[in-house]
């Protein structure tokens, strides 16, 4: 893989597939024209419930895998407690894989954007956990 294709994935852990997809579709729409970044939504359950799945969500950050590494964003408590056991474990998500603090829809949108704009792992995270000091006042 060539350094132009070595480009940080992100994957988005919602208890709700609806929620997550359209997360997944904000944050890549406000990217306009540029470089396409791989988001992938491990929202909900194999059957269509809510919750959360680890095959989901590994499966989803192995879609997304580009070599840069995997930046998981997560709604709530559940999400938050399947990815810390995922990579605890080790061997199921990619290398590199990790679980950003960041509120969910804002870190999503600044994760996004700023892989877009060929930033690493520690600058997409970094931008994603910014988003907590966003206001809207």
């Amino acid at each position: 893989m060539s350094g132009e294709d070595r480009v940080v994935g992100v994957v988005l852990v919602s208890h709700s597939k609806a929620v997550a997809e359209a997360v997944a579709e904000l944050a890549v729409g406000l990217t306009g024209d540029g470089p396409k970044v791989p988001v992938a939504a491990a929202g909900g359950t194999p059957d269509g419930g809510l919750g959360t799945s680890a095959e989901l969500i590994a499966s989803a950050a192995r879609e997304v895998d580009r070599g840069a590494g995997v930046a998981l964003l997560v709604d709530l408590g559940s999400a938050v407690l399947t990815v810390k056991a995922l990579i605890a474990e080790g061997d199921e998500l990619p290398a590199g894989a990790r679980l950003v603090d960041a509120p969910f829809v804002e870190g999503t949108v600044a994760a996004v954007v700023s892989a877009s704009a060929g930033a690493d792992l520690a600058a997409v995270v970094a931008a994603a956990e910014e988003a907590y000091g966003y206001r809207k006042r």
